[in-house]
């Protein structure tokens, strides 16, 4: 019989995707979790959806609607964890979003600082306030997980600005891990490809390529990078996967496609 362990989580971005079904899983594991995101409609919609696997999902699940792109914001959203569960082992910084894909020269500032401000500044905002939080509390640290993508390592067509911010998130993870590592702060990064969500419906119908060919791509299960998150986040603070790559195993992306 699964037994629970308290820990606490705090997914952004949970209302949709890649981040309702890691919020889901972590519930599942018996993981206290507290989900954040713009709509509180959906947040509440994913609650229910946990259905009831311990018994007590009123005291599991906390729904926190929140804008990470305002410090204030994001201020408050830690102040609910902190008030709600007194401490917090896990941040999945999963939230983000895209530009329009524009050429690189149609695009405009506010369509480039939109995706900076979502993708990478409230990232940041969000591992400030796990820093700040996990060095207090006793038991001190914890982990916190970046949400790369595969977009970290290659573009896609038409991409500046979502490739820009994932490229950015591959040097914070690396520089948080090592500020974090004295005080038992484990960071890493799940770099996704092609996970099967709302958002990427369109890639079974044909998406640009390189070579200006349409063609469709492969998609997975998004539970598999629910079950690749809970690996790295049950891990002891004493190992930590710096990296990992989840992809559908025939998209094009190793190798000349």
């Amino acid at each position: 019989m699964k037994q629970t362990h308290d820990r606490v989580a705090l997914v952004t971005g949970a209302g949709s995707g890649i981040g309702r079904a890691c919020a889901l899983r972590l519930i599942d594991d018996g993981w206290r979790v507290v989900l954040a995101g713009r709509r509180a409609d959906a947040l509440q919609a994913a609650v229910a959806a946990a259905g009831d696997p311990w018994g007590d999902i009123a005291q599991r699940a906390l729904a926190v609607p929140a804008d990470i792109t305002q410090p204030a914001s994001v201020a408050a959203l830690f102040d609910a964890v902190r008030t709600r569960f007194g401490r917090l082992d896990l941040l999945f910084n999963n939230a983000g979003i895209g530009a329009p894909p524009l050429p690189l020269e149609d695009l405009s500032v506010e369509q480039w600082r939109a995706v900076v401000d979502t993708n990478l500044t409230g990232v940041f905002l969000c591992t400030q306030q796990a820093f700040r939080m996990m060095k207090a509390q006793a038991p001190r640290g914890g982990r916190i997980v970046n949400n790369g993508s595969i977009s970290a390592y290659a573009p896609r067509p038409n991409s500046a600005p979502y490739t820009a911010t994932k490229h950015a998130i591959t040097g914070l993870t690396r520089a948080a891990a090592l500020d974090g590592r004295n005080f038992d702060i484990a960071v890493g990064q799940l770099d996704i490809g092609n996970a099967a969500t709302e958002m990427t419906e369109r890639m079974a119908q044909g998406i640009p390529q390189a070579d200006g060919s349409l063609k469709a791509e492969a998609r997975m299960d998004v539970r598999h990078v629910a079950d690749a998150l809970l690996h790295m986040a049950n891990l002891p603070l004493s190992a930590n996967v710096l990296f990992m790559t989840v992809m559908a195993t025939r998209m094009p992306f190793v190798g000349r496609g």
